[in-house]
């Protein structure tokens, strides 16, 4: 069961941190736009993924957002263009 729907979205000024804040949040979520991530998470992953994002960010030069979403608010975004919402999974291949 999923606890959370958060999105994640950043400004980091150093391309290294960047390419670094990216690809911890690959291995968490689905990047929805270039610097916008959406996340399904259980509490354990969503603190994770802060204490990691953590660990990289400059805190006197970037920026990290986290956006929960809750079901009801989820049920009311609106998409225009190409996209979707990113998704529970049924299954999970192991």
């Amino acid at each position: 069961m999923i606890d959370y729907f958060i999105v994640v979205s950043y400004d980091i000024k150093d391309d290294k941190r960047r390419a670094k804040i990216s690809k911890i949040l690959l291995d968490f979520g689905t990047r929805v736009q270039y610097s916008v991530f959406e996340c399904l998470l259980k509490a354990n992953q969503l603190v994770k993924l802060k204490e990691k994002i953590s660990r990289v960010v400059k805190n006197d030069e970037d920026t990290v957002r986290f956006y929960q979403i809750c079901q009801s608010c989820k049920e009311k975004i609106h998409l225009v263009g190409v996209g979707k919402l990113t998704e529970n999974k049924d299954f999970y291949i192991i």
